[in-house]
């Protein structure tokens, strides 16, 4: 049940407020409206990957100081990440269609984000179903050093370097990506809080 006050409500009109922040972004001349889905994948993801680092910088607080609100925390971002980075492979394959007219599958980045997704998911079960503090801060820092060293290895196709927005010279673009990425952190931050009140409760 999700009460007046609970982190979940307002993830869930934050969620809305990105929805419609990504119904009024800004065209681009080559992909047109169907860029907005390409905006909402790529802050999808990077809110995605900060709860993953955020988690190991907790978790690494947490085994170096031996506190456990640290751990806590860890578990909490570590939860989000995975969420996010879930839910963020339907808005790639709906990118991919609406841009591409087609889903490849076969993309090597998207075929390493499928894996680490279900990896990832498997994961965060067994950790919370073990429920071991430091063994959960330990697990969330090598996940993001095994997705961050795979991903910089992995070929580029459909996600050339460097970034095409922050590098279209469009401020406009670019102020839009940049609030939509910081509304997205939000959301995470708000789920995070209650995954953390979850784990704490617990």
């Amino acid at each position: 049940m999700i009460g007046k006050k609970s982190p979940l409500l307002y993830f869930f009109i934050t969620v809305t407020v990105i929805a419609l922040l990504t119904f009024l972004g800004p065209e681009e001349k080559s992909l047109g409206s169907n860029v907005r889905i390409v905006y909402l994948h790529g802050a999808w993801v990077m809110a995605a990957e900060a709860g993953f680092i955020a988690a190991a910088f907790a978790g690494l607080l947490g085994l170096v100081l031996r506190r456990e609100i640290f751990h806590a925390w860890s578990a909490a971002l570590g939860r989000t990440g995975i969420v996010f980075w879930v839910t963020y492979l339907p808005l790639s394959l709906i990118a991919m269609q609406a841009n591409w007219n087609g889903l490849f599958l076969a993309e090597p980045r998207f075929r390493v984000a499928m894996i680490f997704a279900v990896t990832g998911v498997l994961l965060q079960v067994g950790l919370w179903l073990f429920s071991i503090s430091w063994l959960t801060s330990f697990a969330n820092i090598l996940y993001i050093i095994a997705l961050r060293v795979v991903f910089a290895t992995a070929q580029n196709v459909m996600h050339p370097p460097p970034s095409p927005i922050f590098n279209s010279g469009n401020y406009l673009i670019i102020g839009f990506f940049v609030g939509l990425n910081l509304t997205a952190f939000l959301a995470a931050y708000f789920l995070t809080r209650w995954f953390l009140t979850i784990k704490l409760n617990s």
